[in-house]
This record gives C-alpha cells, structure tokens and sequence, in this order.
C-alpha cells in the first residue's frame, strides 16, 4: 500500500486554500487606492528624492542592519548562524521596514541585485520562523546574556515586548513585496505568523484577550484581509481594536500612553505615544471603512478634529519633548521642544490617507500633504544617510534636540526614524491617485505615468509638474476607448485660503489664490465636491487637462491658544512651510523679527540644497551697541524649505518668527 507524505499533502492543501482565498474579492474601501505598483514616478522633485532612496539610503540601511546585527539575529534564530541576540528585542522590524522599502522602489524600477539581496534577507527571516509561525527572533534565539522584557514566554509582555509591532510591519513588507514581485516567499511566512496569531488570541474558549502595547499589527492584518480575502484577518484587526481599554475583558490596562484607557468608542480625543497612536488611528480608519462600522467613523472622526484643531504643528507633525514622545495636551506646541518624531509624522500621513478613503475629502489630503512636504521630508537628508529623530521648529544651538546632536545622524541605537523613511517615501506613489466607481481622484501632484482601472476600463495616466515650486499640473489622459468618468481633481487649502481645516492656523490674508483648469486647451468651469473640482465628460485618449494654481507667498498666524506662537509669524508658499537658517542670514537668527506685512519675493536656485526656491526680503534685526543701547536695523532675510535645513553645518533655526522685537534677542554689536 502507498503510503502518503503527511507534509506534502499538508502543503497541497495549503496551497489549494492560498489559492481560493486570493480569488476571492475582499470588501474594500468605499474610495480604493492606486497601487503603488501601477504608479511609476518619473523626474521631478520625487524622482530624484527616490533615486537617492534607492541609490544610497536602502543600502545604508541594510548595511547598518547588518553591522548592528539585525539581519544576523534571523540568522542566528534560524540556526544559519551560531551567536547571541544583538541589540534591542524590537530590531526585527527595523528590517522588515526596510525590505518594504525595497519592495516599493522595485516596483517603480526593476533591479536584479537589490531584487537578489532582498530573497536572501527573505530566506534568513523564513528560518527564523518557528514551526507553528512564531516569529521573533529575541524570544527563540533565547540569549541567557540577554535580559528579555517579560521572562515568561511567549506574549508575556506584550506592554512592552513589541512582539506585535515587529510582525505588524512583517505583514506590511510582506504583501509590498509580493505585490511588487509575485513572490509569495515572504507572505507566506506572514501569513503563517498571522493564523497563529488569530489562533491564539480572540474570544474563544483557550484564546488569550490582550492587546498589542505599541499598535501595528491592526494596518498590516488588514493589508493581509485585503490581498487574501480571508476576513479572519479584518476580524482580527478588530478584535484588537475592541478590546483596547476593556477592563471588563482585561486584568491590565496599558493606560492613555498607549491609548488603551478606556474603549475606542468612548476615546474623544488623541493621547499618549505620538508613533502608538498614529498607527492605531489608521488602523482604525482602516477598519471603520471597510466595514462602515458607524461607532468607529464617529470616534475616528472625533479623535481626527481633536488634533487637527489643537494638536498638529505646522509642518504636519505631533508630539513634543517632555510629553513621552507624544501628545501634550491641546494647544501645547513649544517649537524649541517640538518632538515631531519623523515616525510620528508618516504615522499622522498614513492615517490621514486612510480618513480620505473613509469619506472622500481633500482636507484629509492636505494633511497628508502638509505631512510629507514638510514633518516627514526633513528626517532624512539630501545625501539620503543621515536622520532626524526629532524635528523640531526652532533651534537656538543650547538643545541638542536629536539624541544629543544639533545634526542629522548616521544612525540611532533605536533606528524606526531611518528605516521608516526609506519604506514611506516610495511608498508616495500608491497615494497619487484613487477611484470610485467612475470617478478618478488626483489627489498628489507628482510627475509621474500611471494605470488605473475606473469601471473595469483601464486608463493611463502621465503627469507632468514641477510641483512644489510651481503650480501648473499638465494630465495627459489615455483611456483604450471613450470613457465616460468624473476627475476629481484636489484644489488644495492653500489655494483656497484655508491653511488647514480648523482655526488652529490660519492666513492673514485668506484670499483665495487664482487658479484655473483647461481640457484640450478650452478653460471649463469645474463644480467643487468635498475640495475638488469634478470635471464629468466622455474622455478620449490624448485628452489633457492643465491645472494652473498661482502660489502666493502666505503669512500664517496661529491661534492665540498657542502661546508658543503668540506674536510670531510663519510663512508658506504652496505645500511647502519655509524657515530662517543661520547660513543665510549672518549666522544667526534669534536677532531677526518681522514688521507688519513681510515683502518676500520667490526666486529659484537649482543649484542650491538639491534645488529649491528661496524666498528673500525685508526682515528687523535686534542689536545693542557698544554703550549697551539696543537698537534695530534692517536687513536682508533668505528663507529656505523647512525640510532642507541643517545641511550647511549645525546653526540656529525658526519657523515661527517674531513679529515684535521683544520677542528677539539682542546680539552684541561688533566694534
């Protein structure tokens, strides 16, 4: 009689289930992304921004992985390698952030070395995998040198032991690189850590009901519900949420620096762990629009206006030193002490992306551009290996603000700023466009070439812009036969006059901007739905639209809530939010104040900074002569974007600039 390999059928069977469940079509969300692999961003200010990602940063990245001994941890975990445990029990993620990086930038351009490094990474982490799916090196490596939070086995502390965390972002790179490359060799390995997730925890006779101490499991089990179909993963991103706070269901609560005080539902406002709460948030987004869950859309919704009016900084980050790296209550926004954790701010993108796909409007776009332009963009520097870990809105040269430096580091002991830069910024493609049903949203003006599927009709899309700098966006759209569709395109609140969409800031001069939109040359007149222009006609290839939006030079003024802004003044121009820099202005800055209505003109420098526009004019500097009399002269001011300072050397720095001399401090006349 043949006899039959138990793990061979085994496998069959598991591969057959695979199979079904990628067939079948999850409930999605009621607006649904464009992938980023449909995505190809080509030239502009994000090509060469992904260039550098791709040409230094991934490999910086993986290189520090590997002399800090992340990558060799899986190594060790899988018996490849003999050794201890190295560095701190939540490192793995440090790497699985990275390959999703990498899954991203191959998706936008092949590479068949960084393709082939990246299947040996993968074959050490599915090594590391323990029989039944567990995947943690710290615990399974079992170091007795190395003292391990919680001694008593497995999700043991999961307060603080971050089990949860780590594979939170295994599933995310895991379906970034299977959508990128068709491998399921890491998915699977996610997968297989995911059922035993979902066998052990939940509400069933045996199950364990606790809760994830740092939250990111819930946005990487719902990606997984989305490219399986299998709803156990949706529900288990639930079950975590729901029983957040429960101390009906729960021994111990985490308490409000893990936003686990009391149950979602009753949550009114955002507390604690800037980074814990962001992903939450957007995990929650996340849930709440896929299963129009009406209890979650109302705290969502809640806790979203609660930063939105009293808790975001200006360059579209949160959380503030002395705070636990997180929120400090409303309207505490010191710009010395800003923390504005750079992980903090793609967790307030990603977030903000999710709450566009609940309900459809641009204010939620906005954010996330406000976001990525500015809190995010100025934590890695031009050369692509260096990292803020804070960002802060003012440097006077006392507070060493990024982990006892002035400057961007090489490196951090705890590392999830440097590698969730290089994951996020590629991932900008996925974010530029979206549907619903016949409509088409531009949601991100990035010169790029696209795919999109809008009623089963499948239409390219090529942007061209120099945006940020300029305002003109030309769309060149190519649907395979006439297309009858509404484009939605994003009119953005600095255009409209609105710096975001409460009173926490605000323009001095709140006149709308001009702008305008073309078909075929022919200026139409769009009807405005949620913040976009809703352009409804049969389209045909070749047809291109232009958008044309003149960007003024905006003052913005905070409200008077924010005593740290009383009596200054910031200023934008477009999406991006400027400062004042010791390298363009004498060296100093702490001397410099504003009189009424600053006269500032813009002016390109290509060659400067990886080519900005500056901004130059008029400004007050505060002095005191020999005889200690102070007195105040005129000067010439240069502002640069925020996010490209601190690259000439460590100097002073403000956003926020005095609009009093009172405000400014005096600097000794030189004899």
């Amino acid at each position: 009689m043949k006899r039959f390999n138990l793990a061979i059928v085994c496998s069959t069977l598991v591969l057959i289930i695979t199979s079904y469940l990628f067939a079948y079509e999850a409930a999605d969300y009621p607006i649904k992304p464009v992938a980023f692999n449909n995505v190809k961003i080509q030239g502009g200010f994000w090509g060469s921004r992904l260039q550098t990602n791709r040409d230094i940063t991934v490999w910086y990245d993986f290189k520090k992985c590997e002399d800090t001994g992340r990558i060799a941890n899986f190594a060790v975990a899988g018996r490849l390698e003999m050794g201890g445990f190295k560095g701190i029990f939540y490192n793995d993620s440090d790497v699985y952030k990275v390959v999703e990086g990498t899954s991203y930038l191959l998706a936008q351009q092949p590479d068949e070395k960084l393709d082939k490094y990246l299947d040996g990474i993968i074959d050490k982490i599915a090594a590391a995998q323990e029989d039944d799916g567990y995947l943690y090196t710290a615990r399974t490596i079992n170091d007795p040198n190395y003292k391990y939070p919680g001694q008593e086995g497995r999700w043991s502390n999961l307060k603080s032991g971050h089990e949860f965390y780590n594979v939170g972002h295994l599933y995310e790179a895991a379906v970034a690189h299977y959508e990128a490359t068709g491998k399921k060799t890491l998915l699977n390995v996610a997968l297989k850590n995911a059922d035993l997730v979902c066998r052990t925890f939940g509400s069933g006779e045996g199950q364990i009901i606790d809760v994830p101490g740092h939250e990111e499991i819930e946005i990487g089990l719902v990606k997984l519900y989305r490219t399986t179909g299998d709803k156990k993963y949706l529900e288990q991103a639930k079950f975590f949420i729901d029983m957040r706070g429960r101390a009906d269901k729960r021994k111990i609560l985490y308490g409000t620096y893990a936003q686990d005080d009391k149950p979602l539902v009753e949550q009114t406002e955002a507390v604690g762990h800037a980074v814990r709460g962001g992903y939450l948030y957007a995990g929650v987004a996340d849930v709440a629009a896929i299963t129009g869950d009406q209890d979650y859309i109302k705290a969502i919704d809640r806790i979203w206006e609660d930063v939105i009016k009293a808790k975001l900084y200006l360059t579209g980050n949160v959380g503030q030193f002395g705070a636990g790296e997180g929120y400090a209550g409303p309207y505490k926004l010191d710009n010395l002490k800003a923390y504005n954790e750079t992980c903090a701010g793609i967790a307030l993108a990603l977030w903000n992306q999710r709450m566009f796909l609940l309900h459809g409007e641009s204010k939620y776009i906005d954010a996330m551009e406000r976001s990525i332009y500015n809190g995010i963009l100025a934590g890695v520097s031009l050369s692509g290996d260096r990292f803020f870990y804070p960002n802060p809105l003012e440097c006077d040269m006392q507070f060493k603000f990024n982990h006892d430096s002035f400057e961007r580091s090489p490196w951090f002991d705890c590392s999830c700023c440097p590698t969730n830069v290089v994951r996020f910024l590629p991932s900008i493609a996925g974010n530029v466009y979206a549907t619903d049903d016949d409509n088409l949203y531009v949601n991100l003006f990035v010169q790029s070439q696209g795919d999109v599927n809008t009623g089963g009709d499948k239409i390219e899309l090529v942007q061209e812009t120099d945006y940020p700098w300029d305002g003109h966006i030309k769309l060149t759209v190519k649907p395979q036969c006439k297309k009858k569709m509404s484009i939605r395109i994003r009119v953005p609140g600095w255009v409209t006059g609105e710096a975001i969409a409460s009173d926490l800031y605000k323009y001095t001069d709140s006149t709308p901007a001009n702008w305008s939109i073309t078909v075929n040359s022919e200026e139409v007149k769009p009807v405005m739905v949620k913040g976009y222009a809703v352009i409804d006609r049969k389209w045909q290839s070749g047809d291109i639209v232009e958008i044309n939006f003149d960007m003024p030079i905006r003052q913005v003024l905070a409200n008077h809530e924010v005593e740290s802004d009383r009596n200054r003044t910031a200023i934008e121009r477009g999406p991006v939010v400027y400062c004042i820099e010791g390298a363009d202005n004498n060296g100093k800055v702490s001397n410099i104040y504003l009189n009424g209505n600053p006269e500032l003109r813009a002016e390109k420098k290509p060659e400067l900074l990886g080519g900005i526009t500056i901004l130059k004019g008029k400004a007050k500097t505060l002095h005191k002569n020999a005889n200690g009399q102070e007195i105040s002269k005129s000067t010439n001011i240069t502002m640069i974007p925020y996010y490209s300072w601190c690259h000439r050397g460590a100097n002073e720095m403000k956003v926020w600039i005095p609009t009093k001399k009172e405000l400014a401090k005096t600097e000794t006349a030189q004899p």
